[in-house]
């Protein structure tokens, strides 16, 4: 007990418990504050709340996690499931393999992957061109919605294999009982299977917000968190303040940023989800 005890302390509250600390203090990576660091109280905060640069981040990150992580990642792969359902063996698993394919590639390979397809001289703009299209460089005019788009190819694996696991567990009386009475595929997904998915829905939703909010290296790697920050994330802006400039204590402020950002979302989906019987 008490090695699992120091482990735990030592690899998970350590680090969050001087995440805290830290962004009550002038810490950096050089110089006297480096060598002498001091507490100072709010003022990182306070800093924080007068930021345009973290308002911006926050508002990206928002739109980052709701369009890839609640609306694409979830969403898709719960459409994925239900269609792959009764499909012969192969067609499973052709289409699993192509989806768990990219999520095992390493974000950084995506990265490259998606940067390449959508850079101006990129496969995208190869076939537009060959339909008469103008070329654009995606990843500048449309920072976000390449990176969107990006994490959804990526991490839509997770979702469909969660939603698979729970449909399997569905009983098939329910559902013929419904079709017997009238009700078509869609009443019969709407009023049957998704009821009985709330508590599979509310804990993926809870991993992917957990997963999506804090992706960098995908972002780093497309567009660098430009052009002028119009792609600059939460975790994309604690890392240029922390390792960038130097500023560890407003850096780990902003980490602090992240988790109540993560800790709002995670808390809507509880209450939105929770099962009706212990309401």
């Amino acid at each position: 007990m008490v090695p699992a005890l120091f482990l735990l302390l030592a690899f998970f509250a350590g680090p969050v418990l001087w995440t805290v600390w830290a962004s009550f203090t002038d810490a950096a990576l050089t110089g006297a504050a480096a060598a002498r660091t001091e507490f100072v109280g709010l003022r990182n905060f306070e800093r924080l709340l007068t930021d345009p640069d973290v308002l911006n981040a926050t508002v990206l990150t928002a739109v980052f996690l709701i369009g890839s992580g609640v609306v694409g990642q979830t969403v898709l792969g719960l459409a994925l499931a239900l269609l792959m359902q009764g499909r012969r063996g192969w067609v499973r698993g052709a289409v699993g393999g192509v989806v768990v394919g990219a999520w095992v590639l390493p974000e950084v390979v995506a990265g490259f992957v998606w940067a390449a397809f959508l850079e101006r001289e990129g496969t995208l703009n190869l076939l537009l061109q060959a339909v008469g299209a103008a070329p654009q460089s995606w990843l500048t005019s449309l920072p976000i919605l390449a990176v969107v788009l990006a994490n959804v190819w990526k991490g839509t694996a997770f979702s469909m294999m969660a939603y698979s696991a729970a449909l399997a567990e569905v009983p098939g009386d329910l559902k013929e009982a419904a079709r017997v009475d009238g009700a078509g595929t869609l009443r019969v997904v709407w009023h049957v299977v998704l009821p009985l998915l709330r508590r599979t829905i509310a804990a993926t939703l809870l991993l992917v917000t957990l997963q999506t909010v804090q992706v960098f290296t995908l972002i780093f790697v497309m567009t660098g968190g430009g052009p002028g920050g119009r792609s600059t994330t939460l975790p994309l802006l604690m890392y240029q303040e922390a390792l960038g400039f130097g500023d560890i204590g407003y850096g780990t402020a902003v980490g602090l940023a992240l988790l109540v950002v993560a800790g709002l979302f995670s808390a809507v989906y509880l209450r939105t989800l929770r099962p009706e019987e212990v309401r």
